[in-house]
């Protein structure tokens, strides 16, 4: 008969969910290899292409990622020429990201491949069920969960500061 901790394991959405993004995040690296790019460079190149110059603070809130976890993917991009930070247009202290032209050349010849990655994953996973599993994941990103998570923080320091 399985532990309660065991049990506690086969259910855990967070453990399902980072074992998949493991999965799916190991299997896009290696169909991007060739292009010298990770995942998550692509993504960063992606937005940068897309949404246009922005700052670290406003790419780590679109990408959903940790501030210090961003600047470090970023330096390689940068060492490549692939990304310029550049102070703020608004304000000095901030650092904004550009896209170079060599990250853009760099984005579309890896777009080849991500387009080819994202095919074998649909003919893999299924259309339907990729769609499905896309929304599914955009809902959950903008559920409650981030309210949640700084009333949580909130309640830790408030704690921490009581006598």
């Amino acid at each position: 008969m399985p532990s309660d901790t065991e049990k506690t394991v086969q259910v855990c959405n967070c453990l399902a969910l980072r074992q998949a993004a493991r999965h799916v995040t190991q299997f896009y690296d290696q169909c991007l290899a060739p292009t010298g790019l990770r995942t998550t460079q692509f993504s960063i190149l992606a937005k940068l292409k897309w949404l246009g110059p922005m700052t670290i603070n406003a790419l780590a809130r679109e990408l959903v990622m940790d501030r210090t976890t961003l600047g470090r993917t970023m330096l390689p991009l940068e060492r490549d020429g692939l990304i310029r930070i550049e102070d703020g247009k608004l304000d000095r202290r901030s650092k904004e990201l550009h896209l170079t032209k060599a990250g853009a050349d760099r984005l579309r010849a890896a777009g080849k491949l991500w387009r080819e990655a994202q095919t074998q994953f649909e003919t893999s996973f299924g259309g339907a069920r990729a769609a499905k599993l896309r929304d599914e994941l955009s809902a959950l990103v903008i559920s409650e969960l981030g309210t949640a998570l700084d009333r949580a923080k909130s309640n830790s320091q408030s704690a921490r500061a009581a006598p």
